[in-house]
């Protein structure tokens, strides 16, 4: 009916009762308060009201039922109209001379505002957050967003890196291969080259030894003799002829992959070919104990090895010889100890018995080093104190006259020892064996037999 349908209407288009802020979608059958969807919501899930009747507006067929009193759901023919704030529940006027009789009520009317205000509150705050939320959300969405278009840009400059890398390693491999056929090439150049200059002695030698022996087993007395000259002169000038007896060249031909090779495309690269070859003329010498040591006492120097270039070599392995002779005593030599630290350097360590003067050679594949041969002074080993350190012969004697110092001090009163500010004295402590002022010396008396020398001093036993 036209009537029943404007009511529906009317009803559809009213709104909440308790925020005010949204159109009624929903209908409260205990309390019979109109509500919207979020109050609907919240009518559920609160505690006092979890357990009432809510339908909603557009579901209900008979559009006379919103505009319909709510009855009690304990007295059937009473409709709500009051309600008990105790409670927290509409009530009937049966209800409040029953059970409810001491509770305080009131008329739904007088209390909707103020409950629905409680709820428009919280739904503000509920909506607050929820814009919050939805704020948040998309912040996070973007962020994906940002974050896959990032990891797609950074994909790809690790590829055009990686890329330009792998050009940078193929182009110095191919430079490094090239490094490596030339030198290839330049050693067997020089090879080919002292070949042919070895046929060609070889060719000479064997030719001139040939004419020679025909002409010793065949010629005449007469003819040996006019040739003679001519044939001695041959053979003379081919065996003056200097020669290598060993490759002018060797196989070393290293790569060092840890070797920082500069840059290639604009990145560093590393690998490099080593062909450095030592050179004994600018090898170096160098250690405390290089011209000067004591007998019985472990001494030593080092060999630097350079290249033609005169760079160290950063590798060993080089032959090197190391020989020690005494000048005056030809069967007195002293071994060495050859040490190869594997970076171009080696340590030579000696230990001489006699003292003297030594020569000493230093040879590199058979060469001398740049300051070989040189000399080295063997002194007599270290000839400690045999005496006391002390102030004078009076302290350290308990008085004794008799007792001597080779400081020569003497004192008044018979004393043939040193005493404070006499006679003498050096001032200060010394040894009472040979009078050095300094404790860490060594002793300035001869070797034992220097009877001599022993007999004018006397030691102190403290």
């Amino acid at each position: 009916p036209p009537d029943c349908l404007a009511g529906s209407r009317a009803g559809a288009a009213a709104g909440c009762d308790l925020c005010a802020d949204g159109a009624a979608a929903g209908r409260c059958l205990t309390c019979g308060v109109r509500l919207c969807r979020f109050c609907c919501r919240a009518h559920r899930r609160q505690k006092k009201t979890a357990s009432h009747a809510v339908t909603e507006l557009e579901n209900t067929k008979d559009c006379s039922q919103a505009g319909k009193p709510l009855l009690c759901p304990s007295h059937p023919t009473e409709e709500l109209q009051l309600f008990c704030e105790q409670c927290d529940q509409p009530v009937c006027r049966d209800c409040v001379l029953g059970r409810h009789r001491q509770h305080p009520c009131d008329f739904t009317g007088n209390v909707i505002h103020r409950h629905g205000d409680t709820l428009r509150q919280l739904l503000k705050s509920s909506q607050q957050h929820v814009d919050t939320l939805e704020d948040v959300l998309s912040h996070v969405d973007e962020m994906g967003s940002a974050i896959c278009s990032r990891a797609e840009a950074v994909a790809a400059e690790i590829c055009l890196f990686a890329r330009g890398y792998v050009k940078a390693i193929e182009e110095h491999r191919d430079r490094l291969l090239k490094q490596l056929e030339d030198l290839k090439v330049q050693k067997e150049n020089l090879l080919l080259l002292q070949k042919a200059q070895l046929q060609q002695l070889l060719l000479d030698m064997r030719t001139g030894v040939e004419f020679t022996e025909h002409l010793l087993m065949s010629g005449s007395d007469v003819e040996i003799l006019v040739t003679k000259g001519v044939v001695s002169s041959r053979l003379t000038k081919l065996n003056s002829v200097a020669y290598s007896t060993h490759p002018n060249v060797d196989d070393r031909i290293q790569f060092s992959p840890h070797e920082r090779a500069g840059q290639c495309c604009g990145y560093e690269v590393f690998g490099a070919i080593l062909n450095k070859v030592v050179d004994p003329a600018r090898c170096a010498l160098y250690g405390e104990d290089l011209h000067s040591a004591r007998q019985n006492q472990l001494s030593g120097f080092t060999l630097l090895c350079k290249d033609t270039t005169g760079e160290r070599m950063g590798w060993g392995g080089e032959a090197v010889r190391v020989t020690i002779t005494h000048k005056d005593k030809r069967d007195c030599v002293v071994k060495p100890t050859v040490c190869d630290n594997g970076d171009g350097t080696y340590c030579i360590s000696y230990s001489p018995e006699e003292p003297g003067l030594y020569a000493v050679c230093v040879c590199v594949k058979g060469q001398h080093v740049q300051g070989s041969p040189f000399t080295l002074m063997v002194k007599h080993k270290f000839r400690e104190h045999q005496g006391v350190f002390h102030c004078c012969t009076f302290c350290s004697s308990g008085g004794q006259k008799a007792a001597r110092c080779a400081c020569g001090g003497t004192m008044p009163g018979g004393y043939q020892g040193c005493g404070h500010g006499h006679k003498g004295h050096p001032g200060c402590h010394h040894w009472s064996c040979c009078g050095q002022v300094k404790e860490s010396s060594e002793c300035l008396c001869g070797p034992p037999s220097d009877t001599s020398q022993r007999s004018l001093l006397r030691t102190v036993a403290l």
